[in-house]
């Protein structure tokens, strides 16, 4: 910063009254500063909170496998869970000209055993093949409401996840299996012919999209979007207590 600006500064804080110079900060301790994490909004400002997260695999020959994993949470929410469901689609004429799937030219990936210990988020892409799309991907969406029927009373499709079950699916592309534990959710797909692998888990407060290609012309995809929607009035005090029992409900299932 230049000299000058500096002056200036100086003579700002020279003119400012007395009862702005007496005012001194707090310092916060390290332990305390550990528990702040962004901004927070007050439960009963909550009109509905929803999770999606979606994994597909398509392999050099047009064989795709995948699911979506969804949860939503409203007022008229007894018990938040996840739906499940599974995409699985067989290769068309128009990509049986990309190749096959049994790719011979299988390349090696070591190490990342440290990404085992990762906090908040984490994307990685890693390949050994040629021709391959790896796309991760997180958006947050924050909207307003001036009423709660403005958000629709809808679950998500598909099949519930219960915690500690897990729900599995394969095809020409692989295998799939999407788990619910007391550490979250996390969605798996192994791919055939060992073109290698892809996990996209939410759990603890963090998401991990981790992809590794062993092979050729794959293509694969995490995606992740957070939905919040806001009511603009500020509710009473019985409305806070029942948007936090219903949160509290999150717990159980790792978040």
């Amino acid at each position: 910063m230049k000299t000058p600006i500096w002056l200036a500064l100086v003579c700002l804080a020279a003119s400012l009254p007395t009862q702005a110079q007496t005012f001194k900060p707090i310092e916060l301790k390290d332990q305390e500063l550990a528990t702040l994490r962004g901004r927070f909004v007050m439960p009963g400002r909550i009109v509905s909170f929803g999770i999606v997260m979606t994994t597909t695999w398509q392999n050099a020959n047009g064989a795709l496998i995948g699911a979506t994993s969804a949860m939503k949470v409203q007022q008229s929410t007894v018990k938040p869970e996840f739906y499940v469901s599974m995409i699985d689609e067989k290769p068309g004429s128009s990509t049986s000209s990309q190749g096959s799937g049994a790719n011979t030219n299988i390349g090696t990936v070591t190490g990342g055993n440290g990404l085992n210990s990762t906090e908040g988020v984490t994307q990685v892409v890693r390949a050994a093949g040629d021709n391959n799309i790896a796309y991760n991907n997180v958006d947050i969406n924050v909207a307003k409401a001036s009423q709660v029927d403005q958000a629709p009373a809808t679950q998500p499709q598909g099949q519930v996840l219960a915690a500690g079950s897990t729900v599995v699916g394969s095809n020409d592309a692989g295998s799939l299996s999407v788990s619910s534990s007391g550490t979250g959710v996390q969605l798996n797909i192994v791919a055939n012919n060992n073109q290698g692998a892809t996990m996209q888990r939410l759990a603890q407060g963090g998401l991990m999209q981790n992809t590794t290609l062993l092979g050729s012309s794959n293509q694969v995809r995490n995606l992740t979007s957070l939905n919040v929607v806001l009511r603009d009035n500020v509710p009473t005090a019985g409305a806070v207590s029942g948007n936090l029992d219903q949160l509290k409900g999150l717990r159980t299932i790792g978040f």
